[in-house]
């Protein structure tokens, strides 16, 4: 007998079961399949972003997880004689709800993850083939010696660098990998206290230091020729001597100690017919801008609930197509900046990294330096150009337009609470009208944009109390931020994709011709209603 689900996740690491939560959260018959017996005992990723940890407090599990991240407070870069360069904090406290960058432990994170996960899960199974057809895709897995077939709607790639659904979908990569060997050892009772990771430009020894909760930390050292190489294990005098200006350590206390080399890669493409593939299996990139596991969560982010909506029969098989295009520009900016990183901050030249710090010390002394660099606006944005949004002359080119939404604190309906702003809205499309009234509602409900099926809530600018009018809940500003965030979209509609990207601005006028696109973009026929 063939199982049948309607996803398969290949690949029990944070992405996979990030995947696997969100399917589970939108109603989606999901199977996850691991090669390994068990979660990873390895400190692997260490860092999430404010968007990771919002993606998954859509899940429903901050609480679960808040008790093994640490909130953080960014990055602090040091020059070539050890002296603070800048710390670079983001733009915004909070922006998306969460701390700008949160430390952790990857076994004890994938642990939370499985242990809350609703959807059934099989370790120490392989996948060994695929095959797609018109109807679903069959999987052929083993376990043990036995080898059973697996039918589903799709397959989600989120097994890692050495994918095996790449490899099966014949999908090569594009981009180099470097020579340059790194240490990395994750040590215990370790005496750093620092809630930001630390980036040590030094010419003559380029290291990383990111402390965690418990007494972890990791350090990464770049080694020089005959200190290791790629894959075998360093001594522990190597470790001892490269930690000795840190800290004394004995072997007891090393938890985790690999020698590698890194990868800037890419994947040709990112969908063959049934199969996706997401996180080290679409993209790998150099740690030094930490978005590694960052990116593959906002894949999971980006794709499940486009999967969901069309399994409900909301949108058409285009949507999918939709995932590669918005995702693919960011990735690839995001693996640039990386190699930047590389060779800026991690450089072993002595005369450029002299030349980088007396220009950082420069820009740093200015307005618009310190905002670029403490802010990190040299990271790429993820704002979508192309894909699942529509602005003018249909709507309105606003400049929330293809950016996730800030999430601040808001006044809850009827202002006796604060929440964030994620807590009045559904798991699909979100329709927030800022200041409109019953008749710019009553004009959206005839236009198709109530084929979203969405949930419709109040955003109320102008120091209002947040009253219950119908059956919208109402937020509003508790500090300033929702007020600043909202104020200039008086009188429109913010239509907000389940990932909580901006997928459209509108007037009211506007929800005609701007739902019809919509729709359209959806893989729909215009003025559908769907159940």
């Amino acid at each position: 007998m063939v199982e049948r689900y309607q996803v398969l996740v290949v690949g029990g690491g944070p992405v996979g079961l990030t995947a696997a939560h969100l399917l589970a959260r939108l109603g989606v018959g999901t199977l996850l399949i691991e090669r390994n017996a068990s979660t990873s005992d390895e400190a692997k990723a260490i860092s999430l972003d404010g968007e990771s940890l919002r993606t998954l407090q859509i899940c429903g599990l901050s609480d679960d997880i808040a008790p093994v991240v640490v909130p953080g407070t960014g990055t602090r870069y040091y020059g070539a004689r050890g002296q603070s360069l800048f710390h670079a904090r983001g733009t915004t406290p909070f922006q998306f709800g969460h701390a700008f960058k949160n430390q952790f432990a990857q076994p004890e994170l994938e642990r939370v993850l499985l242990e809350t996960l609703t959807v059934p899960t099989r370790f120490g199974t392989e996948l060994v083939a695929l095959e797609d057809d018109a109807d679903g895709i069959t999987a052929v897995v083993t376990h043990g010696e036995q080898t059973e077939r697996i039918r589903a709607d799709y397959v989600l790639g989120c097994d890692g660098g050495r994918s095996t659904v790449r490899q099966l979908t014949g999908t090569p990569m594009t981009g180099s990998s470097y020579p340059d060997v790194w240490l990395v050892v994750d040590t215990l009772e370790d005496p750093h206290d620092e809630r930001f990771g630390m980036h040590h430009g030094a010419p003559g020894r380029p290291h990383v230091i990111v402390p965690g909760r418990a007494g972890r930390c990791r350090y990464e050292f770049l080694l020089r020729p005959g200190e290791g190489e790629p894959g075998t294990p360093p001594s522990f005098d190597v470790v001892r001597r490269l930690l000795a200006p840190y800290r004394t350590i004995t072997s007891a206390q090393v938890e985790r100690s690999v020698t590698y080399r890194f990868n800037a890669l890419v994947a040709d493409r990112w969908r063959t017919g049934r199969s996706f593939l997401l996180g080290d299996a679409a993209h790998m990139m150099p740690p030094f801008a930490g978005q590694g596991l960052n990116s593959g969560v906002r894949d999971a982010a980006n794709l499940c609930w486009k999967i969901a909506t069309i399994l409900d029969g909301r949108a058409g098989d285009r949507l999918l197509d939709t995932y590669e295009t918005e995702r693919r520009p960011h990735a690839q900016a995001v693996v640039h900046l990386s190699v930047k990183l590389r060779s800026v901050v991690m450089t072993t030249s002595r005369r450029r990294a002299a030349l980088r710090d007396l220009l950082v010390a420069g820009a740093v002394r200015t307005p618009w330096g310190k905002r670029y660099l403490e802010g990190m606006r040299y990271r790429p944005s993820p704002t979508l150009r192309e894909g699942l949004i529509v602005g003018a002359p249909f709507a309105e080119d606003s400049p929330l337009l293809g950016r996730a939404l800030e999430q601040p604190r808001v006044l809850l309906p009827d202002g006796c609470a604060t929440g964030l702003l994620d807590d009045v809205m559904g798991d699909g499309f979100t329709l927030l009208g800022v200041n409109l009234t019953e008749q710019d509602w009553d004009t959206i409900a005839d236009s198709p944009l109530s084929a979203l099926g969405a949930t419709e809530v109040n955003a109320l600018c102008g120091d209002l109390l947040p009253r219950m009018r119908g059956p919208r809940p109402a937020v509003a500003d508790t500090d300033g931020r929702l007020e600043s965030l909202l104020a200039p979209s008086r009188g429109r509609v913010i239509v907000i994709r389940p990932d909580r990207c901006v997928g459209a601005v509108l007037r009211p006028d506007q929800a005609q011709a701007a739902g019809d696109r919509f729709l359209h973009r959806l893989g729909l026929p215009a003025h559908v209603a769907v159940a």
